[in-house]
């Protein structure tokens, strides 16, 4: 069942029945190169904002009220672009062309083998050296009303990291008054190239200061495809039942995560695999995990027409990265979930493709409902 605002929070925070989501457009800092990087806030009646910059198409911040009407942020991140330009960590970012692993960084594509630049161990992650999260993306429109959201583009070359064909990616943000964050991707290309887009948003929803490991996770996946020790996928699915990875009841994060018996975790010190939700890209929504702190209350229910589903838990935080309000980032605190095809699809025959040719469309749209658990 899904939750919503508690009563007596919508009466605190409502100004009027006629109260529309709207939005505030702003610069967030300058890079190096002299060029604007935009910020804008989308902001609802019920006390929940999200913020997206334009490097990265990052999701920058997203503030919401706890049960007693206490507003955080619950999104990892820096309070200025240096740090966003000096060690970005993914914080919110867009992540592609493709997203997750590629093994070796190379794959083949009708019959002609590519290098993408590795920056993962012995694999490329994220779109290489200089992926989607970290070029400017232009804003170019911004919404108020019931729906408020804003929409950034940005044209990756032929031959962008290594990949063929000129892509052209927009990234629409949206928050509506029923409290859904939705976040969709859309790509074409002149050439036939791969695509798999995804949100690295970084969630702890307990606020500033606490671990994310408390937090309860559904996710109604019976199979995930077990990895090496770099994080490929061997190429199979692997039953969840009696295992670490069953989260198809509500599980505390912390319950498993440090099970080093389990090769899997001791492999990625943690969660960061795929759960398998479906075998295709679908053209409606299904869920993919739902989210709760229970302390706070504070949760959400995340839906997306992907596939797969990769889990991370914070592992690789190590008290070196100063985020928000000067806090140390450790292991552990936060989680992500990013809808996608399989990781490594392009060298998975048994896998969904991540093929994109000329004519077709992208789309992986993602809408996390935020809520207010009751007790």
């Amino acid at each position: 069942m899904r939750h919503v605002i508690i009563a007596t929070l919508l009466a605190a925070t409502c100004t009027s029945p006629a109260f529309a989501t709207r939005t505030e457009r702003a610069t967030f800092g300058t890079l190096p190169d002299g060029r604007a990087v935009e910020r804008v806030t989308l902001t609802n009646a019920h006390g929940i904002s999200a913020t997206v910059i334009a490097l990265g198409a990052a999701l920058q911040s997203v503030k919401m009220p706890d049960r007693a009407g206490k507003v955080a942020d619950v999104q990892l991140g820096y309070d200025t672009l240096e740090g966003y330009v000096t060690k970005p960590e993914f914080f919110g970012a867009t992540v592609g062309r493709v997203a997750n692993r590629v093994a070796k960084g190379q794959f083949t594509l009708d019959g002609k083998p590519y290098q993408t630049p590795v920056n993962n161990g012995p694999n490329s992650l994220h779109g290489g050296t200089k992926g989607f999260d970290k070029v400017l993306w232009q804003v170019i429109d911004v919404r108020n009303g019931p729906t408020a959201s804003v929409t950034l583009r940005y044209v990756s070359p032929d031959g962008d990291m290594g990949y063929p064909g000129t892509v052209t990616t927009t990234a629409i943000y949206s928050l509506d008054e029923k409290d859904a964050l939705t976040i969709e991707y859309r790509a074409t290309t002149d050439k036939p190239t791969y695509v798999n887009l995804s949100n690295h948003a970084y969630w702890n929803l307990a606020g500033p200061g606490r671990s994310a490991m408390g937090h309860v996770v559904t996710i109604p996946a019976d199979r995930y495809t077990p990895t090496d020790a770099t994080s490929i996928p061997l190429g199979r699915h692997a039953s969840v039942a009696g295992t670490v990875f069953d989260f198809r009841k509500p599980t505390p994060v912390d319950e498993r995560v440090r099970d080093a018996r389990d090769e899997q975790i001791a492999f990625a010190h943690g969660y960061d695999h795929n759960w398998v939700i479906g075998d295709a890209v679908t053209p409606d929504q299904h869920r993919m995990a739902r989210v709760v702190e229970p302390v706070s209350g504070r949760g959400f229910e995340l839906w997306s027409n992907q596939p797969g589903l990769q889990f991370y838990s914070g592992n690789f935080f190590d008290a070196t990265v100063k985020g928000k309000g000067g806090q140390l980032y450790r292991m552990g605190d936060a989680i992500v979930l990013e809808p996608q095809i399989f990781p490594d699809a392009m060298n998975q025959p048994g896998f969904p493709s991540i093929r994109l040719n000329p004519g077709q469309t992208y789309r992986n749209v993602m809408t996390y409902r935020l809520f207010i658990a009751k007790r």
